[in-house]
């Protein structure tokens, strides 16, 4: 098995994470979240709150044990010991499945041990999310509040009394039915926007083709394929910018929804029009942030938009190969949907594709041709 088949291996079976239902509820209530839409909610909080890349590329990994085990609510009680050992032996396996899973699954135990300042910092991001999650909803459930009390009290997060008292008094004013203020208040703000990018649709499904993928979730899988992909990256690729590229450049998503590649005989993707809107929508949801934030966060997102520099053109390679990935495991997706011809996707997407990562459009170019041979 090659190199690029390990990692695109390891890349579908982390696909499965999509499916793993946690505790938590979206802040619209309308379904329970799931562990790899949570993942990118918690790199984004890492983002607004200064976290390393390290830190961030430890939360893009830290659930991904959760395809094996399963999610593990903090209010029930559970066999501590057994949990750790299944965790263990799905880290093995998962990372097992990566020509270089060695340096990750350290990077995974590091998150776990919680002893370094980025797996601090990692797991102070994973403790507040699902808080503030709770907390910043319009109806936040009765239950839901009652365990974010525990928790602030007597549970994991009341450690944050003193590692980041600002962070829990927030929390606090919350729960009292008051607003907090200043800068935190807008980065509260704009992550409980951001929380509605998980109710948008894409048309590319899971490779299980269960079900429709959303944006947050492939934001979480596309930065998941920077950190895996590295080492095909150009020259002069700074991957922790492509990940944070990755992780926001959606976001605009919220208002304008997903325009499918494909979709309009593949003319209504980057478009006039659709340019406009996300300008547009770039501009309220980044302006959510305190000024300096929110604009070297725009700046980031119009660097990925305009496709010129290394880091961008990975990225945008990226945000190409893996709903080339999602179809060819689905059995055609979106390829079927819209009736598209292998010539119509080499000029939409493998172009694009072979412009940032020529190896990774080789081997899916193999793949995808077989698939429209079989087809004819």
């Amino acid at each position: 098995m090659t190199d690029l088949t390990r990692r695109f291996q390891f890349l579908n079976e982390a696909d499965r994470l999509k499916s793993v239902t946690r505790a938590n509820v979206l802040m619209d209530l309308s379904r329970a979240e799931n562990s790899a839409e949570h993942s990118w909610h918690v790199a984004l909080f890492a983002m607004v709150f200064g976290a390393s890349d390290r830190a961030i590329a430890m939360i893009l990994l830290h659930d991904l044990v959760e395809i094996d085990c399963g999610d593990h609510p903090i209010h029930l009680a559970h066999d501590m010991a057994a949990v750790a050992a299944a965790e263990n032996a799905a880290a093995e396996r998962l990372f097992g499945l990566l020509p270089d899973g060695a340096a990750l699954l350290a990077l995974w135990h590091e998150f776990e041990a919680g002893e370094t300042a980025d797996a601090r910092m990692a797991r102070r991001m994973d403790h507040v999310q699902p808080m503030f999650q709770v907390l910043c909803a319009s109806a936040p459930l009765a239950d839901h509040v009652a365990i974010v009390r525990d928790n602030m009290t007597a549970g994991r997060a009341a450690r944050l009394w003193s590692e980041w008292p600002e962070a829990m008094a927030a929390a606090q004013a919350l729960l009292d039915g008051r607003q907090p203020a200043g800068d935190l208040a807008a980065r509260l703000a704009f992550l409980a926007e951001a929380d509605r990018l998980k109710t948008v649709l894409r048309a590319s499904t899971l490779t299980d083709a269960s079900r429709r993928e959303n944006s947050a979730e492939h934001s979480w899988h596309l930065a998941l394929y920077a950190l895996v992909m590295a080492p095909v990256a150009g020259p002069g690729v700074d991957i922790g910018r492509v990940i944070r590229m990755l992780i926001l450049h959606d976001l605009v998503e919220i208002d304008t929804g997903d325009v499918p590649i494909h979709s309009a005989g593949g003319t209504a993707h980057h478009g006039a029009a659709q340019a406009t809107a996300e300008a547009a929508a770039a501009a309220r949801i980044f302006g959510l942030l305190p000024a300096g934030q929110g604009q070297a966060f725009h700046d980031l997102w119009s660097e990925f938009e305009a496709n010129e520099t290394a880091d961008a053109v990975f990225a945008k390679s990226l945000d190409r190969a893996q709903p080339v990935m999602q179809n060819i495991a689905s059995g055609g997706g979106t390829w079927v949907e819209y009736d598209v011809t292998y010539v119509q996707l080499v000029e939409r997407v493998g172009l694009r594709i072979q412009r940032g990562a020529p190896m990774l459009w080789t081997w899916l170019d193999a793949r995808a041709q077989a698939f429209f041979d079989r087809a004819e």
